[in-house]
Formats: C-alpha cells, sequence, structure tokens
C-alpha cells in the first residue's frame, strides 16, 4: 500500500473510537450505585433511554464509594445503567472542547463513612452524526429491520474506519446513528491528555484506539 492518502482513505491519527478501558483487567471500582430503583422509569431496567439523553429524575443519583468493594473510581468508568460515570477534571475538559456532544448529571458521591467524596458525573453521548464514509471504510454493515434504524455497524474481526469532514465542521465528538461505539477527533484527544488525565488507559480508564486500526 502506498503512502498517499485519498479523501475516503482511513488517515491515521485522525479519529479514535474513545469510550471506557476494558483491556486491563484492573480491579472494578468500588462504586455503589444507591438509589437506581428509585430513578428508574418502569418497566425499564437501565435509567438510560432508548434514544439517550436523561430522563427526568425524581432525586439525585447517589452513589457510594466503599474500598471494600475496589478502588477508588477514575476519570471514566462505564456499566452505570447504560451511561459513563466520569470524574470533575474530565467533565471539564469535555464541556470544554465540546459543549453540546454530552450531558451530564451530577451524582450525589459519599464515602462508605458518609463523609463528601470527590464530585462524579453520569455522562452521555448524545450528539449523533451519519458521518460514517462506507465506501471509503472496511467494517461489517449489516441491514435489518430489526436495527433500531436498519442498519447495524459491526467492529467485529477488524475494522479501518474514515468519516467524511463536510459533515463534521466544528464537531469533535459523535456517535453515527448505526452503531454503539463513540468517536473522537485528534484535538479532543489531546484536549483530555492536555487538563493532566493520564494517557495510560489502565491509570485512566479512558480508551482511545486509533480508528484507521480498529
Amino acid at each position: 500500500m502506498s503512502g498517499t492518502f485519498t479523501q475516503s482513505t482511513p488517515r491515521p491519527g485522525e479519529f479514535y473510537l474513545f469510550g471506557p478501558e476494558m483491556e486491563s483487567g484492573r480491579t472494578t471500582s468500588g462504586v455503589a450505585f444507591d438509589n437506581l430503583s428509585r430513578l428508574l422509569s418502569s418497566p425499564r431496567l437501565v435509567l438510560r433511554p432508548e434514544l439517550g439523553g436523561f430522563p427526568p429524575l425524581a432525586e439525585q443519583p447517589q452513589l457510594t464509594v466503599d474500598f471494600r468493594l475496589g478502588n477508588m473510581p477514575r476519570d471514566l468508568e462505564g456499566g452505570f445503567s447504560g451511561y459513563w460515570l466520569v470524574s470533575e477534571r474530565l467533565k471539564d475538559v469535555m464541556l470544554e472542547a465540546d459543549p453540546s456532544a454530552f450531558e451530564f448529571v451530577e451524582c450525589d458521591t459519599r464515602f462508605a463513612d458518609g463523609t463528601k467524596a470527590p464530585r462524579y458525573y453520569l455522562c452521555d453521548v448524545v450528539r449523533v452524526l451519519d458521518a460514517l464514509d462506507e465506501a471509503g471504510s472496511t467494517l461489517g454493515i449489516e441491514v435489518d429491520e430489526e436495527f433500531v434504524n436498519g442498519k447495524f455497524y459491526s467492529l467485529g474481526g477488524g475494522a479501518r474506519l474514515t468519516f467524511r469532514t463536510d459533515a463534521l465542521a466544528g464537531v469533535h465528538v459523535f456517535m453515527t446513528p448505526y452503531s454503539y461505539f463513540v468517536v473522537c477527533d485528534r484535538l479532543f484527544m489531546d484536549a483530555v491528555h492536555g487538563t493532566g488525565v493520564s494517557d495510560d488507559p489502565e491509570e485512566s480508564g479512558i480508551s482511545f484506539i486509533d480508528a484507521s486500526d480498529v
């Protein structure tokens, strides 16, 4: 393969899959979601609505950090009833870098003895853009009316992704309508690391995977 790129060729270092780190096998965080049952809207089993964002909440989400259960949460942890859990410093850089991409709800976070813990927030990526260049990408594309939007992007077995830059003017973070993965650009990744958040995924909890070689 030559070293030249066309508009529709995946470019290394341009876009990244952004999300919770799940490769290290690190001991789970010792955070318990105390009042989830009071926040759920029957018959749903998770707090996040199907279309994303936050539903009306009867009360503030309450979390307890218990070191008998695990470690202090990192800057980003997944698996909170459909949401990410993010630190205050990560929330701040997210809002500075691309405020329209995210929604947040602050949690009442305490240690097991009842004292206040550092601030953490439930986070959802709410910008959805149909920006993948399918012709220039290599991935599995499944078309079936069973899928929410009639199509699903599969990264199983590896993928090489490129995106239509004309659809991304001023945009740094987004999801596609046909997948569950979040995409960010290099500027966003650099902004996160520029705040002092570690570039070691095991330490920060944040995974950035080059979209040109997934």
